[in-house]
Order: structure tokens, then sequence, then C-alpha cells
């Protein structure tokens, strides 16, 4: 094989032409031969049993010509890479392809590159930190919820008000129709909570266990397509009325709910908890206001491919978790109202911003000379043989060293730009202790697209994710189908 030709283009990408030698590209059609011949039929001979050369006469000479290219792109790409001491990323593509007169073999690349990027000033990064204030009326909301996750629910007689649990039976229909998703038994629903459309749960307000009420409501603009705006009825059947005994605050509640004996003890612990919380969501809001700053520090172009290939993982990761509760990715995309292709449209900032990320500490670990020595191999090791409770030799057998590496050069770079970095506190004053509290105002409820539980927890982190960013010159090339037209005696 021979590179006959290579030029860079705009993006980090390239143009690749590989000469494959005729001998080279005649052992690749035989082979091709040997595997295709029992699958093609010739008057005369059993399937298999054919020479070459009556298939060839018979269907053209290049009927094997384009199992033979399939097979020799992957060889002739990684020749290329080589060659040209590049790294390519994302799937090559094959621009076009010839068969010579002296059978030898032309293959036209199109490669994304690993991209070459340079970064100044990652050293001292300004970034805004959120301060952390936590006041009487913060605690004392903290102590409500935990006596609402501590009430006791019994079942009452009376007509339900604001705060009572319903549980209900119901259908919903709209022109006279029933719908679906608008049916549910033996549903548990808190007055007040807000959890379904506007006006539902206000009509429920003076009912009692037994009743049967219809309830007219007008769907949100902003609801699901197939319902948005339409005028629906839900009948309701009341199944039973409960109302939430709140405990006392007082030293026995404190007693029962936590390892204090006076309401004091655990109040200011409660008030302890409650900055330790807001400090740890104060360190993430400036690390990503960090990670904000880094990636803007960053010269040089992302591949699309390498974008597209981020992209993908992230669907991969949605689908296993999806996956893991019992949902598919595209019931999930039909759920919200959405397609793939827009999903993945609105996943291409984050991916790119992820990608800089990563690419930041690469080159900052290169330029700070960062390596990792045996005795950092060894302690990362014992931690994730502890982590996964199994021996240190096994872990050493799973794990790809050069790969892990990487990923402890990266973790360095990330603690070197952090450790430097400089919090700038937000000009938020902090909030004054009222002696009474004003009313709050009442706002119309607003109706929202719920999206499933747990939800938030699988968006892609804002931080970067500390993995070596793939670079893969061996992933077969997306396939150009040769024309089977005799595009041999071109």
């Amino acid at each position: 094989m021979e590179v006959k030709g290579f030029e860079k283009k705009e993006k980090s990408t390239a143009e690749m032409t590989v000469l494959v030698s005729p001998e080279e590209f005649e052992a690749a059609v035989n082979k091709a031969y040997l595997k295709e011949r029992g699958r093609i039929a010739v008057p005369g001979f059993r399937k298999g049993k054919a020479p070459r050369k009556m298939i060839e006469n018979l269907y053209g000479t290049g009927v094997f010509y384009e199992e033979a290219i399939d097979a020799l792109c992957p060889t002739a790409l990684r020749f290329g890479a080589d060659e040209q001491k590049i790294r390519v990323v994302g799937q090559a593509g094959v621009k076009d392809f010839s068969v010579g007169d002296d059978k030898s073999l032309t293959i036209e690349f199109v490669v994304a590159l690993y991209p070459e990027i340079a970064i100044k000033g990652y050293k001292g990064i300004k970034a805004e930190k959120p301060a952390v204030h936590v006041v009487k009326k913060d605690v004392d909301a903290e102590l409500e919820r935990i006596r609402e996750r501590n009430a006791r629910i019994q079942a009452v007689e009376r007509e339900a008000k604001e705060g009572d649990i319903v549980n209900i039976d119901f259908e919903g229909f709209t022109d006279g129709k029933a719908f679906d998703g608008g049916k549910g038994e033996k549903h548990d629903l808190t007055l007040g909570s807000k959890t379904f459309i506007p006006g539902f749960e206000e009509k429920l307000i003076g009912v009692k266990a037994g009743d049967s009420v219809d309830v007219d409501v007008t769907f949100p603009k902003d609801y699901a397509p197939e319902l948005a705006g339409k005028d629906a009825i839900f009948k309701v059947k009341v199944n039973e009325v409960k109302e939430k005994l709140l405990p006392d605050l007082d030293d026995e509640f404190a007693k029962d709910v936590s390892e204090f004996d006076t309401l004091k003890e655990y109040t200011a612990d409660v008030k302890k908890k409650l900055v330790e919380e807001r400090e740890h969501a104060a360190g993430h809001e400036f690390e990503d206001n960090v990670m904000d700053k880094l990636v803007e520090l960053v010269e040089g172009d992302i591949p699309d491919a390498m974008v597209d290939e981020q992209v993908e993982e992230t669907i991969a990761d949605y689908d296993r978790n999806l996956s893991s509760r019992g949902m598919s990715f595209q019931q999930y995309m039909s759920m919200m109202g959405m397609d793939v292709a827009g999903f993945k449209q609105t996943m291409r900032p984050s991916a790119e911003r992820q990608l800089k990320a990563q690419l930041a500490f690469e080159k900052i670990a290169e330029l700070e000379k960062i390596e990792i020595t045996d005795e950092r191999l060894e302690e990362e090791y014992a931690k994730m043989a502890e982590q996964y409770k199994i021996k240190v030799e096994d872990i050493k057998a799973a794990v790809d060293v050069e790969r892990l590496k990487n990923e402890l050069r990266y973790d360095a770079a990330h603690k070197l730009v952090m450790d430097s970095a400089v919090a700038e506190s937000k000009a938020a004053k902090e909030p004054k202790e009222e002696a009474a509290e004003k009313p709050a105002k009442k706002t119309a409820p607003k109706a929202k697209k719920e999206a499933p539980a747990d939800e938030k927890a699988e968006k892609p982190a804002k931080t970067a994710k500390k993995a070596a960013p793939k670079a893969d010159a061996e992933k077969k090339p997306a396939k150009k189908t040769p024309s089977k037209a005799k595009k041999d005696e071109a």
C-alpha cells in the first residue's frame, strides 16, 4: 500500500488517498470469491463449486469488488493513518474509489482528525461562587418538611379540604371519548400539591368518601400536542378522604426522628446540615462556572464526527438508564413530545462543551508534564479493589492501564485548574431574619410537562467527564457501495 495524497481541510478534517497494489487487491478479491461463491447460482454447477472465472464471466469482473473493498478499507485506513502519523476519530467515509487498468485499487477517504488545540490562562480562572446563607426561616421550612415526612395518615368522614389526601378512581374524556393515559385507579392525590393539571384539585375540595363527581378542566396549551388546549371531563369516584396528622415540634419529636434528646440540639444539627448541603451545591456551581470559563480558553476546531460520537454516547447512556426502569428510549421521546433527531440537536452544545473540557485537560497535562507513577497506579488499583470488593490482581487484569493513566492525568489536570481557580462571590445580600412573614402572593399555577422520576440525574453532567477521548482509526469506514455497473472498468 502507498499513501498517494493527503490534504487537511477545515474543522479538523482531511482527505487521504491510499493506493492498494494489484497483488493486495487480487488477494482480497479472491478471498471475497471464496466467501461468496456458495451464494451464487451458476447453471451446470452446484452452489459453491463454480470457478471464479466462470462467475465473473457471467456476472461481470467486478462481482466480488464490493466485498473485497469493504474488507480492505479498514486496513488501508490504518495504514494511511500510521504513515501520516494522524489520529482519526469517528467513522471515516469513502469519498470515491477506482480500479486501475493494472487492477490496483485507489481509495479516497474523508477523515476527521483528532483536534490540535491550544490553551492559555488556565491557572487562576476567576468564576462566581454563590454565597451560602442559612437563616431561621430556612431551618423552620426544613423542620416542617421533616414533620410532613413523619405525619400520620388517617381516614376521615368529613369533606375534603386543602392538604388532605383523596384516594380516587378517574377517567378522562375529550369530545366524549376516553383518551390514552387519562385513567387511574386507587390514586392518592394531595389537594394543593398541584401535581394534576390546573383546576383539577381545586374542584375536589368539599368531596366526601363515596362521592362521584365530574371535573371539567382545560388542558394547558403547552401540554402534549394531542391534548393541548382541549376541554376535558374527568369522571372521578372518591374512595377515601385522609388527613395528615403532623407531630408536635418538641423534644419528643427530636428523639423520634434523630439521635438528639432535645429540639434545640436537633434544630442546631438541621441548620448545620443545611449549611453543608448549600456549601456542597455552591462548590458544584463554582466548578461548573470554572469549566465554562475553561472551555472558552480552548482554541481549535472540534470535528463534527467527534461531536456526533459524543452525542451517540449520551443517547446510549440515556437508553441504558431508561431500560433499567423498564422504559425504552423511543417511549421516553414519545412521552416528552420529541423526536430523536431533535433530541440529538439539543445535545450537541453540551457534547461539544464536554469534549472541549476533555481536550483542555489533555493539553494541560501535556503542558504541565503530568505523569502517573507506578506508585500512583498501585494506589488506584487498591482503591478500585476496595470499591468493588475484589482482588487487586483481578482489577489489574480487567483494566486497560493506558486508559487508566489517561484518566488519572486528566484528574490531576482538573485538580490543578480547580485548586488555582479564584472564587468571586455573587453580589447577593445576606437574607434578613423577619419577625413576621408577609403573606405570600398567590400566583396562578404554571402547568409543566413532568419528566420521569430521576430524569434530572440522567442529564449529561455539566462538568467534564474525565475519560480519555476516543480516537479510533480502526473503525470500519462508512460504506460507499461500489456500483456493480462495471465500476471496475474505470
